[in-house]
């Protein structure tokens, strides 16, 4: 902490020196929690207006929020973490936007189709938070365990899950394929790969959702029974 941080002694006569200009005073006990909001609200904001990773420092997000950097350090260890759990933020609005392309549909094709639609559009519409949360490089990613205890655990792939067993149940996929977690991660890599593109390459004509659709019905051509 800063000199111009610090309370005086018990008994001192000296008044508290002024913060810095665009400094904030140090949140009263009890605040903490608000505190840790805004920073995650700064650190998206910056995400989001930057369009990169690197160009989001904890210097500049402390100086978005008014605070000192050791201040975000007290809630995050470190960039990474502040960053996904930024992402973390997107996860939901992915779930939700999935489940709000499924709603209504009773055909499991359809939803997997759908499903599928939505994760690519996210993708193209969110390119930066979609970066964050599935290309980064392994050493700048949450350590396996962790990465396999999402895949386990998350809304999204568990409702990926049970669109593809309704499918198998239904008979729709060929015989071969009646492994629900095979088929989720091999749907999940063919979307992926298309949704990676266009967010590496977005002035390719794949993003058009003519293009998209096409995409997809070739996704479950190789596993639907014909």
């Amino acid at each position: 902490m800063s000199p111009s941080e610090r309370t005086p002694s018990s008994g001192s006569t000296s008044t508290r020196r002024p913060h810095p200009r665009g400094r904030r005073a140090r949140a009263p006990k009890g605040e903490g929690p608000r505190l840790r909001t805004e920073i995650l609200d700064a650190c998206e904001r910056l995400l989001l207006a930057t369009g990169s990773v690197e160009a989001v420092s904890i210097r500049a997000v402390a100086d978005a929020v008014g605070v000192t950097p050791p201040s975000i350090y007290r809630h995050f260890p470190d960039k990474d973490t502040l960053i996904f759990e930024v992402c973390a933020r997107h996860f939901a609005v992915l779930d939700s936007q999935m489940e709000t392309a499924v709603a209504g549909v009773d055909d499991p094709v359809t939803r997997l189709r759908n499903r599928g639609r939505a994760y690519v559009l996210f993708g193209r519409d969110n390119p930066e938070p979609y970066r964050v949360m599935f290309m980064l490089r392994p050493e700048k990613s949450p350590e396996r365990a962790a990465q396999e205890e999402w895949v386990a655990t998350s809304r999204t792939y568990q409702d990926l899950l049970a669109d593809i067993q309704a499918c198998i149940s239904a008979g729709a996929f060929r015989p071969e394929f009646d492994d629900p977690h095979i088929v989720a991660l091999g749907f999940w890599a063919r979307v992926h790969g298309l949704t990676s593109l266009m967010v590496a390459k977005p002035t390719m004509p794949w993003s058009d959702d003519a293009f998209i659709d096409s995409y997809l019905e070739t996704c479950l051509y190789g596993i639907a029974r014909t």
